[in-house]
């Protein structure tokens, strides 16, 4: 896919994000959403993918489906979007999003422990990453979370953070760049702590 191409769905997957994240959460959504999401391990590396609206590195996850258990949903979505089983560790944390679309983001700490790392039409592309080469396009809300896991916490952690216009600015500017180095930008990253 060429250059034009890629760009062209810039202004509509950002008209579509900008419904989903200001107009939807507020008027259709009954109860505050919350999401499921893992930080995968592999030894010394981590599984990262990208979503076909949003171009950036981000977690593998999903919604619940109704009365679906969270970690059902989460090992769920994992498989659906990466090819990847995994066992769940531990809950990392809650991460409590206000501004762009509010939402609860729970993370759990997960071991890969089968399947064929596989992308779906959800997530394009999907890859593993040493630890210590995290892409410097992953999204910035991301980051927090994956340092929560790494650190090992002796309980789950509750963060409140406000995604305003700054966030806003720099998930557009990862998604601009990913697309125009067709998704390859960030891979000699800086690594977690």
């Amino acid at each position: 896919m060429g250059l034009v191409e890629r760009l062209a769905g810039i202004v509509p997957n950002h008209l579509s994000i900008a419904w989903w994240g200001l107009v939807r959460p507020r008027v259709w959504e009954k109860a505050p959403l919350v999401i499921v999401q893992g930080v995968v391990l592999d030894g010394e590396r981590v599984l990262l993918s990208v979503r076909s609206d949003l171009h950036g590195w981000e977690l593998p996850g999903g919604n619940p489906g109704a009365g679906e258990p969270e970690e059902a949903a989460m090992r769920r979505e994992i498989l659906e979007e990466t090819g990847v089983e995994v066992a769940v560790e531990r809950h990392v944390g809650d991460y409590v999003r206000t501004g762009f679309r509010p939402h609860t983001a729970r993370i759990f700490l997960c071991r890969a422990t089968g399947g064929v790392l596989q992308p779906s039409a959800e997530t394009p592309r999907v890859c593993w990453f040493p630890i210590r080469q995290i892409p410097d396009t992953l999204f910035p809300w991301y980051r927090g979370p994956l340092e929560d896991a790494l650190a090992d916490l002796p309980e789950p952690v509750e963060r409140h953070e406000h995604q305003g216009s700054a966030t806003v600015w720099a998930g557009m500017k990862i998604d601009f760049r990913m697309r125009v180095s067709d998704d390859r930008a960030g891979s000699s990253g800086r690594g977690i702590p």
